[in-house]
């Protein structure tokens, strides 16, 4: 069950946030990341797993369209892009974004399109 759920999530996160180091490595982050990516493969596998638990906590908030934003983490700075519909869904995402484990800065590209 554990196995499924961890999966579902990084599968999510391929899906949801465009994240082409998956994809490219065919192999997961062991593939392209880890043979051109200085970071050790602990602190990839950790950005991973941030960028996976920001983007389901995106997805679970309602008064967020978590599908217009990407998510990407860089040794536990989270940056955010896409676009929202006002300034106090932009503040909402960095602030959840920001409330997730392992999460030690929220830069914000978000664009407000009304």
């Amino acid at each position: 069950m554990k196995q499924t759920l961890t999966l579902i999530l990084i599968l999510s996160t391929v899906l949801l946030s465009a994240c082409t180091t998956l994809l490219v490595g065919g192999a997961g982050a062991g593939g392209y990341a880890v043979g051109t990516d200085e970071r050790p493969f602990g602190v990839i596998s950790q950005d991973l797993s941030i960028t996976a638990s920001v983007k389901t906590t995106l997805i679970k908030d309602k008064q967020i369209d978590a599908f217009d934003i990407n998510v990407d983490t860089y040794r536990g700075v989270v940056t955010l892009h896409g676009h929202v519909k006002t300034s106090s869904q932009l503040n909402r995402a960095v602030q959840l974004s920001a409330s997730v484990k392992g999460v030690n800065k929220v830069l914000s590209k978000l664009k407000v399109i009304e």
